[in-house]
């Protein structure tokens, strides 16, 4: 599509000029309907999940030898909650009430290997296929010790595939960490908001950089037409895989176990509100839709999203969902949060959605900016762009009690020097 969507309701229309100001605006979904029956209109079940969840067990021998990060969760790919009193004032705005309830940070910048939520899903894709390719030349069963993994048979085997990838940075890390340990050779398309730094540390880890003029849309497209043209190479779909969004849901049950651990069951006296910050949208898909199998009505589930990017938000107002580009309405793409910098939105995860998200809210680069330096100074976590914007959803739903968790979705590869360089000021 391309040109302003003149039929569209006057509602709609009214949103989209506020958001071509860059006003940090939230939409509530009119599509939500009751979890059980979006539910049903989406082809994945809670069965799928649990698939997921003992693919992950089997593997985790694995991880706990390979990645000694891991050892101590036994191998499995998890991070921390931690409760926090407060989300620090960066304007006039209250961010938080005491009398909301509880308030969690879900701490993926702390996730083992590649320090971003993108561990749980292209991690689980590249793991999913090394078992698929293993079980086809006879070398595995779903009953071995997957500790043989590390056997030189298997790099050797892996060595004869690739695995490629378009990304902005967090998955390509992900997957080209993950694809070379096993032995792939590992193939990242990387559009030109993805930072250098990552571009390096993959080359670093022997991963092949391909660099795009383009956005983050065109990278991904170039890379799917590459590997559609290669023998022995899968590609890693951001846009329309299914496996990476099962590896995205498992953290809904990871999480229900930390809450239980602290005492907190969740239900209709005690909702969970997520704040979840979406690019283009398959991790906080995938979790939204884990979270909704687990506690259907009593969790509300609302996507951050930049006021240049708000790709999701924009799909899902008017219905037209990968069809329509923030260009289109007059928006750049471009934002501090280089994760978060995607023009459309996943066609899977958006249509998924339409009847399950809660809502999407948008925030300023300068707010951005602001959260990331003060929580800093309050808490003593550094945090990428990206990782604080779910910091400003309790703000918009304020009238709500209940327990609120901020997921923070990454920084823990972010070199010293960049970090000294957004923390700047911070004191």
């Amino acid at each position: 599509m391309s040109g302003y969507p003149y039929d569209l309701k006057s509602e709609v229309v009214e949103l989209i000029g506020r958001m071509k100001k860059e006003e940090e605006i939230i939409w509530h979904n009119p599509h939500k309907k009751a979890a059980s029956l979006a539910l049903d209109h989406i082809s994945l079940k809670e069965s799928d999940v649990m698939e997921a969840q003992r693919r992950w067990a089997r593997f985790a021998p694995y991880l706990q030898e390979v990645f000694p990060q891991t050892q101590k969760s036994f191998g499995l790919i998890e991070s921390p909650i931690k409760e926090l009193t407060g989300i620090p004032a960066v304007d006039e705005r209250v961010l938080w009430r005491q009398e909301q309830g509880t308030l969690f940070l879900k701490m993926d910048q702390e996730l083992p290997i590649s320090g971003s939520i993108k561990a749980r899903g292209g991690i689980y894709e590249v793991l999913y296929l090394a078992e698929m390719i293993a079980k086809k030349h006879g070398e595995l069963s779903s009953e071995d010790d997957f500790r043989i993994l590390r056997e030189e048979r298997f790099r050797e085997l892996f060595s004869r595939y690739e695995i490629m990838v378009g990304s902005t940075g967090n998955l390509g890390l992900s997957i080209g960490i993950m694809g070379r340990t096993l032995g792939f050779g590992v193939t990242v398309h990387m559009s030109h908001e993805a930072s250098a730094w990552k571009k390096r540390l993959l080359r670093q880890q022997g991963v092949s950089v391909i660099e795009h003029v383009g956005d983050y849309g065109g990278a991904v497209a170039q890379g799917r037409n590459q590997a559609n043209q290669r023998e022995n190479t899968y590609f890693v779909d951001d846009e329309q895989s299914k496996i990476l969004f099962l590896g995205y849901s498992v953290a809904a049950w990871r999480l229900d176990e930390q809450l239980k651990e602290k005492g907190i069951l969740i239900g209709k006296d005690n909702p969970l509100y997520v704040y979840l910050p979406c690019g283009v949208g398959g991790g906080p898909g995938g979790i939204t839709f884990g979270l909704k199998l687990l506690y259907g009505d009593h969790v509300h589930c609302f996507m951050a999203e930049p006021t240049q990017a708000p790709c999701m938000l924009l799909g899902l107002m008017t219905e037209y969902y990968e069809r329509i580009a923030v260009q289109d309405i007059g928006l750049t793409g471009k934002t501090l949060a280089d994760g978060l910098a995607v023009s459309r939105p996943s066609a899977l995860v958006s249509r998924m959605m339409s009847e399950l998200i809660d809502g999407c809210y948008t925030v300023r680069d300068e707010t951005l900016r602001l959260l990331l330096r003060a929580f800093y100074k309050q808490e003593g976590i550094f945090l990428e762009p990206a990782a604080v914007a779910g910091m400003l959803g309790p703000s918009f739903v304020s009238y709500q009690k209940g327990i609120h968790v901020i997921w923070a979705t990454g920084g823990g590869l972010v070199p010293e020097n960049m970090k000294e360089a957004l923390l700047k000021n911070t004191k």
